[in-house]
């Protein structure tokens, strides 16, 4: 065996990696729903990556936001993984559009479990309704949404100061955030909640995703070089992409095949290839091509 052929033998692409369940789901209705040739619009991306989202352009997925959608009538709308809020499905109610719902789950489970917690809201004590998650980001919303937008979203532990700890507080967390620092959280809240509030809080966490981080630590572990596919919208990705980059300095991120340079790998023995949440299989697959190519 021959040095390229030795070191494509030790491309390895890591079996963890990929879709999560949720998202595939949403991909699948896509496909489905494009074969009959109608047109089908998603509100959002429905993946974070840029060449998932391009394919399926080419397939016939036509993407827009929320104020084209409020524009629309009479049409089939695919919602992605990450879920939206009420106002959302109020406004296909009233313009006859058709909602095909990829709602992940885990995700759709969270909503009602949030809604349920403010729908039974004691006012007069003025719980407060936290959510541990990124500002802005598609699911967050859609949860705060179940609170007609009463609900304090924190980032970080350092933003526990948006919390009023003489009043009762029910924590969750964005299906997709650190368990860590969700742990460091609920303890400091613990020691500082005053005597007469109530504290509870729900780990919300998809352990699909949050598994991922010993994983891909192992992996990045194992290798001389990491290339980490993942496109540059991903919140996952970003924090994948820091850990394999902790364990392994020479972890480099791609959004694209093209993107790959051929100084990387020099006297490389075993290359390994992960990906985000949002980060499709075949384009990891493409990337081991374009790497053997360089060899």
């Amino acid at each position: 065996m021959n040095l390229k052929e030795q070191l494509t033998h030790n491309i390895e692409i890591d079996k963890g990696s990929g879709f999560c369940f949720g998202v595939t789901t949403a991909i699948n209705k896509a496909e489905e729903e494009l074969k009959h040739g109608t047109p089908l619009y998603c509100l959002g991306d429905i993946v974070h990556n840029d060449q998932e989202c391009e394919r399926l352009k080419k397939m016939g997925l036509i993407t827009i936001n929320h104020e084209q959608f409020a524009e629309l009538k009479n049409v089939k709308v695919l919602l992605r993984a990450h879920g939206e809020p009420p106002e959302t499905y109020e406004t296909a109610r009233k313009n006859n559009i058709e909602i095909i719902d990829a709602t992940c789950p885990v995700v759709l489970r969270l909503q009602k479990r949030i809604k349920q917690e403010y729908d039974n809201k004691d006012h007069e004590r003025g719980k407060q309704i936290v959510i541990y998650g990124k500002n802005g980001h598609a699911e967050v919303l859609g949860l705060v949404g179940q609170t007609k937008g009463e609900a304090i979203v924190i980032e970080k532990l350092d933003e526990v100061g948006k919390i009023d700890f003489s009043k009762d507080i029910r924590l969750y967390s964005q299906t997709t955030k650190s368990l860590d620092e969700f742990g460091q959280i609920v303890s400091y809240i613990e020691h500082n909640i005053s005597g007469d509030a109530t504290f509870q809080y729900f780990d919300t966490i998809c352990r699909q995703v949050a598994n991922r981080m010993p994983n891909i630590r192992e992996f990045a572990a194992s290798h001389d070089v990491v290339l980490f596919v993942c496109g540059h919208k991903s919140s996952n990705g970003k924090i994948l992409f820091q850990e394999c980059k902790n364990v392994n300095p020479n972890t480099y991120q791609v959004d694209k095949p093209e993107e790959i340079e051929h100084s990387w790998f020099k006297g490389a023995k075993s290359i390994g290839i992960c990906g985000a949440t949002s980060t499709p299989k075949w384009l990891m697959d493409k990337c081991k091509s374009v790497i053997v190519d360089k060899i």
